[in-house]
């Protein structure tokens, strides 16, 4: 099954890639040539890159390599997708372009030739012994004749004939997608390197005395360290949490691409993150790629504290922490009842859990509300359809019985550097006694 399944992948990838070709290259151009060539050594590379930048990231390839082929090859990940939607919707485009230029095209030759069949000419009589017409005249082609033709008219030099409609079409199509795709991965990217904005959200919980109320927990999650995003944008999300001034900060999971080793400079500013009830973390899914184990310890030398299927009394709620399910392969996965088990449910509970699908234990373990992030709000339209029937709620604020769900769409970026119809943020949620 997994042979066949990547046959079908690549067959697919084969044919998008060759239609993709066709379109920007083959059919804006009218003769094999140099262009066609390029064309099919830069979708070639670029997949080459990008197909090299996930092998690389996932081998644990040196961390100067994973460097070097991350940037091109997750931008041309990205890109080539919008290519092909912008593509594909260029089709819809095609024929009413075409249409559009054959009627402006009978318009300009005027109410007289529309419709109108004309006689063809009668051949003059030749006499006897004459030579041909077109012998018999040493005139150069006339200027009409010439751009009819082609041919050069009088004192010009060699001419190409004016592009056919078609050809002309396929190059405005074609030109279109090109710049709407790019002007997407362009602010796309700029959106995730300019730094995660803010979001803050009212949430309401019964059991929360009124003492607590207003009490607000800067939630952050997927921030994706690595290759791409390194020490200077842990800068800007360390900035941008501690300037909301944030009572509790929670780190739901995915901080890091990497080893300990490689990216330990690029965490470092997390020292920094400040908060009157400290700052705490639980392990999401890419943790178990990059040696969670080394990341838990290092994340407390940060100052965190990180919650393995633990709980921590504070003076108005329960904080509870779980690990991600991906921890399940190592005997390190998510245990509720350790975490949850023995509380006394007569006090509110707010739990950390990376993954959204961990609503429903959340829910048979009477939790108020649930953190969590994992989906990236889909991160490029329109992989949120697929994020959406994935996962129990995509981003934002749900109910699941008496239990409390929010989804951060995550402050960073997994493989291309950009997001698109999902902007990255950092919560606050401010915590509301419904007795104040």
């Amino acid at each position: 099954m997994v042979i066949v399944f990547l046959l079908v992948v690549v067959s697919v990838l084969v044919v998008a890639n060759w239609y993709l070709w066709r379109r920007l290259f083959r059919d804006t151009t009218r003769r094999p040539g140099p262009s066609r060539r390029v064309g099919a050594v830069l979708i070639a590379g670029g997949w080459v890159l990008a197909i090299g930048a996930l092998v690389a990231e996932r081998a644990g390839a040196p961390f100067w390599l994973q460097r070097t082929l991350a940037w091109p090859g997750f931008l041309w990940l990205a890109l080539s997708i919008y290519l092909l939607l912008a593509v594909v919707a260029g089709e819809v485009v095609r024929p009413l372009l075409r249409r559009f230029l054959e009627r402006r095209d009978a318009r300009q030759r005027g109410p007289a030739d529309a419709g109108v069949t004309r006689p063809a000419p009668r051949p003059e009589p030749i006499p006897a012994g004459a030579p041909p017409k077109e012998a018999a005249s040493d005139e150069p082609p006339t200027e009409a004749a010439a751009t009819e033709t082609g041919t050069p008219a009088p004192g010009e030099g060699p001419r190409h004939p004016a592009p056919s409609r078609r050809l002309f079409v396929s190059r405005v199509v074609a030109g279109a997608a090109a710049a709407a795709a790019v002007g997407t991965v362009g602010a796309g990217t700029y959106g995730v390197l300019n730094g995660p904005g803010v979001q803050r959200v009212t949430v309401p919980l019964a059991k929360l005395p009124r003492a607590a109320h207003g009490f607000r927990i800067a939630v952050v999650s997927d921030v994706h360290l690595g290759p791409v995003l390194g020490r200077g944008f842990a800068q800007k999300v360390v900035d941008t949490i501690n300037g909301t001034q944030p009572d509790l900060i929670a780190v739901v999971g995915d901080l890091v691409d990497g080893s300990v080793k490689d990216l330990g400079p690029a965490a470092a500013p997390l020292a920094q993150l400040r908060a009157r009830h400290g700052a705490y973390f639980v392990t999401g899914n890419h943790e178990y790629f990059s040696g969670a184990g080394q990341w838990v310890q290092q994340v407390r030398r940060l100052g965190m504290r990180p919650l393995e299927n633990a709980r921590t009394e504070l003076p108005w709620f329960d904080l509870a922490g779980v690990n991600d399910v991906a921890g399940e392969s190592e005997g390190q996965g998510p245990d509720f009842a350790r975490a949850l088990g023995d509380r006394d449910t007569t006090r509110a509970c707010v739990l950390l859990a990376h993954q959204p699908v961990q609503i429903h234990e959340a829910v048979e373990h009477h939790v108020d509300l649930q953190l969590s992030g994992h989906t990236h709000g889909g991160q490029l339209w329109p992989g949120n359809l697929v994020a959406a029937a994935a996962n129990p709620t995509l981003a934002g604020l749900e109910r699941y019985g008496d239990t409390q769900l929010y989804v951060s769409r995550g402050a960073g970026a997994w493989g291309p550097p950009m997001r698109v119809g999902a902007p990255s943020d950092i919560t606050v949620i401010e915590l509301a006694s419904t007795q104040a």
